[in-house]
């Protein structure tokens, strides 16, 4: 007997593997069980993906559904793992626990760098284990290390195509093969959930959807940064023309925010529709069609713009990508796709309004801006430059593809995606004068301005 075990923490997520089994990417399996996470702060205050609307659609695919929040309580799903020692127990446990017997077990999981998956996959020692992706991050490196008894028994990565014509990077380094999640098998089980927001209120046809994504809780920005990038957000839909306007926040975001939209939705003489009821932004897609969508670097942009051909824009990008820190933080690659493929919502508020055309077109001097073919392999290019200057330990192969990508375009757009100190670190273009660019390299030079700093903080004090 074959077990698969099918791990997701988001209703997206869960509709990506949907897609996935529909179209036959899965094997023959005797039994698939799909275990649900809530991976939230605070998980008792937020609803679980099996309790969310259109769930009931998506549960159809698997034999059985189970807590894995339950299965660890009262540890945190995000902050537990097992010790080495323990694993023996904790398998012969979710064995009895979801009655596995002798089942062979095959696992999929998503995120797999962190836990829950990592701890699944530490628990089912040997089990073969596909990776799949709802998001833009497989698009870029892999976060940290994965232990090679991991790393080695992934077969694959599913993915959807977000940016046609883009490969992901994550988990090359084990040589891992990536596969599509085919389009038109995404869009159906997507199409199944158009009519599961059956507690939405009334929503205007054809509005502007602006996305909030609670980036105050990843210590990204404060919570009034967050809430003044909503207020542009509105200011920019307005001056495009838009009236009517839908705020999508994020389920975990304070109410406050929507208060202080509503104040300046008043203000600017609009009518503003704040969702308390969690949906699927692509349930909205389907059920108002929306004139244009506006977000910071949510993945729900390119699934509005690449699958329904929707007008999008941009706005905060320029200020994240000189924010987020460490350099390798995993938002860095979504951040500089979106940024690279989406029109900047102040540029065309200073324009026209803005149509379907315009809102898949980028901004002048970016990747995107090349059109076609041409634009996917500048967006690759980037990317793996991106990809090298945040892991170059995990990509060493990567190192020549950086460097000609920055000796050809650190005059050009290119340059926001990148920190002048970390190119000086790695010794790669654009860190240093040429004249100097030996100074990395060199360990007396690195010795002594080391031994300086040392000498001038003491000074100081």
């Amino acid at each position: 007997m074959t077990t698969r075990i099918f791990l997701a923490s988001t209703l997206y997520g869960t509709a990506t593997l949907a897609a996935a089994l529909d179209a036959d990417c899965f094997g023959p399996a005797d039994r698939r069980i799909l275990v649900v996470c809530n991976n939230t702060a605070t998980p008792e205050t937020t609803a679980p993906v099996d309790e969310l609307p259109g769930f009931e659609r998506l549960r159809e695919r698997f034999d059985d559904v189970v807590s894995w929040n339950e299965a660890v309580s009262p540890f945190h799903p995000g902050g537990w793992a097992p010790r080495p020692d323990d694993v023996p127990l904790w398998e012969r446990h979710l064995r009895l626990l979801w009655d596995l017997g002798e089942d062979a077990v095959e696992l999929a999981v998503e995120s797999i760098q962190v836990n829950p998956a990592l701890a699944v996959c530490q628990i089912f020692t040997g089990a073969p284990v596909t990776v799949y992706a709802d998001g833009l991050m497989s698009y870029g490196p892999t976060r940290s290390k994965i232990d090679p008894l991991v790393g080695t028994r992934i077969d694959r990565l599913l993915h959807l195509d977000l940016v046609p014509g883009l490969r992901p990077v994550l988990l090359t380094e084990f040589g891992v093969v990536p596969q599509l999640v085919p389009t038109d098998a995404f869009l159906k089980v997507l199409a199944e959930l158009a009519d599961t927001g059956e507690a939405l209120p009334d929503l205007p046809a054809e509005p502007a959807l602006l996305l909030g994504q609670y980036l105050s809780a990843l210590d990204i920005l404060t919570a009034e940064e967050e809430e003044a990038l909503h207020v542009r957000m509105l200011r920019g839909a307005v001056a495009l023309g838009h009236t009517r306007v839908v705020f999508k926040p994020h389920p975990s975001a304070p109410a406050r925010w929507s208060r202080a939209l509503e104040q300046e939705a008043g203000k600017l003489g609009a009518e503003l529709t704040v969702l308390a009821t969690p949906v699927l932004a692509e349930v909205l897609y389907q059920r108002i069609r929306p004139a244009l969508v506006v977000g910071c670097f949510s993945t729900a942009l390119l699934t509005a713009s690449a699958l329904y051909g929707l007008p999008v824009a941009r706005t905060g990008t320029g200020a994240l990508l000189e924010r987020l820190t460490p350099y390798e933080n995993s938002n860095r690659v979504p951040v500089t796709i979106v940024d690279a493929l989406l029109p900047d919502l102040a540029v065309l508020a200073g324009g026209a309004a803005v149509t379907a055309e315009q809102g898949r077109d980028a901004v002048p001097g970016s990747p995107a801006a090349r059109g076609g073919d041409t634009a996917a392999e500048a967006l690759g290019e980037l990317v793996r430059a991106v990809s090298y200057a945040m892991q170059p330990k995990i990509y060493p192969g990567l190192r020549p593809a950086a460097e000609r990508y920055l000796a050809a375009h650190l005059g050009t757009h290119a340059r926001r995606y990148f920190k002048r100190r970390r190119l000086t670190a790695l010794a790669l273009p654009g860190g240093v004068p040429q004249q100097l660019a030996f100074i990395p390299r060199n360990a007396t030079v690195r010795r002594v301005a080391r031994r300086a700093r040392s000498l001038g903080r003491a000074a100081g004090r």
